[in-house]
């Protein structure tokens, strides 16, 4: 019986591993990957906390500075925008075309509350970076009640 089984779960393998191919190929004859980059509408982000602040990094490479609109809150972050295709001109036929252009649009739930007045971010080789810092903890208020 025990031969059977393993017999069973060989066959099983190698039929998933007909399906990947088979469906490879059709992603890739089709063009499927380029198609699927750009359903991604929001930029990959990396959010560290340190003790004294909140610090993110998106990557969004060419992008304009100008085109980012950041705002927010004292929990939330929103950051969108948008990438612009450069027109290269009359007569240029594209062979394959992957890179991603359009608007998009980020809203993060922040950690902890930030001090929104003195949040900076920086754009360098297509890495956006925002250093929020947060609030200082408030003490938490002790009210004394009398008994009667």
């Amino acid at each position: 019986m025990a031969g059977l089984i393993l017999w069973k779960n060989q066959e099983i393998n190698k039929i998933k591993r007909d399906i990947d191919r088979l469906f490879s190929r059709i992603l890739d004859d089709f063009r499927f990957p380029s198609f699927m980059t750009g359903l991604r509408t929001a930029p990959l982000i990396d959010l560290e906390e340190t003790k004294d602040s909140v610090i993110i990094r998106a990557d969004i490479p060419g992008l304009n500075p100008d085109d980012i609109d950041i705002s927010v809150t004292e929990d939330r972050l929103n950051i969108k925008g948008e990438i612009r295709r450069e027109h290269t001109g009359q007569g240029i036929n594209y062979f394959r075309t992957e890179r991603q252009y359009g608007t998009f649009y980020r809203e993060i739930q922040l950690p902890c509350r930030i001090r929104p007045d003195d949040v900076t971010a920086t754009y360098k080789d297509g890495v956006l970076k925002i250093q929020l810092p947060k609030c200082s903890p408030e003490k938490p208020k002790t009210v004394r009640i009398k008994v009667r």
